[in-house]
């Protein structure tokens, strides 16, 4: 039979994603868990840097997996932090699926919403199973109001998370009053605008780090002697301090420690790994019961077995629908000797 390659855009994958934010929950879940049990490939991550631009960067995430979602595939996604300046999300990304079987790539799908939806319901999920042996956070506070930002509240709040006040705080007033109206308008309820992180981290139960800091900003643990649950979705705002001070998940070990992330600089200071308690598969599982007594920082360096999970699931949609937009004769030369 001959292969099918079909071009998704941000307006379909968006059709598909919006308000299945549960169902989202689920297929992280279920792609942590087969991870968790060896049935994926995910190798590291490779980064693209320039020499005249070293803050920006393009990343392949290539990864297999397994069980009921069957695929295999690349993303490629870029991070430009001066876009920001011009009015553009910082992040732009393409994914690539591969049929199983086969080989041949079959799709290829706009990716910022496939990146961000994943983002988020990877830290709404590690929200959920991180507070089961500590009460839910009553306060919530933002630093980074980014998209990334935007859709973590998002994915909290459509999966049955209410904040008595959100905390804001970003480095740009606009932006800052900008998801302050968001907030107001999607789930209503207290909000306050920091004018410093530190203010925000010392009001707030579960802090959400959603910025584009290359290296540490935050230094002091006293600012977590209260205890909270830390996303720490940007992965190189706290420093090694900060992070040994504190008990640490990670999403994957090998993965996450590395290109400097905050549990890098703790692993170079410490040579060693022993700050970390384990991954969220094994608080899933059981293996890991962090204590209540120490700030809890969740760092997840994204693995494209997520993308991949989400990517197929609005491949299989669109597919279903019928509305595959189909790229005529993209693969042109299929005959072997002999087969014509």
């Amino acid at each position: 039979m001959t292969p099918a390659f079909a071009v998704i855009s941000g307006a379909q994958v968006h059709q598909v994603l919006q308000g299945r934010e549960k169902h989202v929950l689920e297929l992280i879940e279920a792609a942590y868990r087969v991870h968790g049990e060896g049935d994926t490939v995910n190798p590291p991550s490779y980064f693209l840097r320039f020499p005249e631009d070293p803050a920006s960067r393009i990343i392949a995430l290539p990864a297999s997996v397994g069980g009921e979602i069957g695929v295999h595939g690349v993303k490629w996604i870029s991070s430009f932090p001066a876009n920001v300046a011009e009015g553009l999300p910082r992040a732009s990304a393409v994914l690539i699926l591969n049929d199983q079987r086969t080989g041949y790539p079959i799709a290829c799908l706009e990716s910022s919403i496939v990146s961000a939806v994943r983002t988020a319901a990877s830290a709404a999920l590690a929200a959920d199973w991180l507070s089961r042996d500590r009460g839910r956070p009553t306060r919530v506070g933002f630093v980074g109001t980014g998209l990334i930002a935007r859709y973590i509240h998002t994915y909290l709040h459509t999966t049955g998370w209410s904040f008595d006040e959100v905390g804001i705080h970003d480095l740009s007033a606009d932006s800052a009053r900008g998801f302050q109206s968001y907030v107001d308008e999607t789930a209503g309820g207290t909000t306050k605008v920091h004018d410093t992180a530190e203010s925000l981290v010392r009001e707030s139960d579960l802090v959400v780090f959603a910025t584009i800091a290359g290296t540490p900003h935050v230094t002091d643990p006293a600012w977590f002697e209260h205890n909270p649950l830390v996303l720490h979705v940007s992965l190189r705002d706290l420093s090694p301090e900060v992070i040994l001070a504190s008990t640490n998940v990670v999403d994957d070990v090998e993965h996450c420690l590395k290109a400097n992330t905050s549990p890098h600089l703790a692993e170079q200071v410490t040579g060693n790994r022993d700050f970390l308690a384990g991954t969220l598969y094994d608080v899933m599982t059981g293996a890991v019961r962090p204590p209540a007594d120490k700030p809890l920082v969740f760092s997840p360096f994204g693995l494209g077995v997520l993308d991949l999970a989400v990517g197929k699931h609005v491949y299989d949609e669109v597919s279903r629908a019928g509305d595959l937009a189909v790229v005529d004769d993209f693969f042109y030369d299929l005959h072997r000797y002999g087969k014509r």
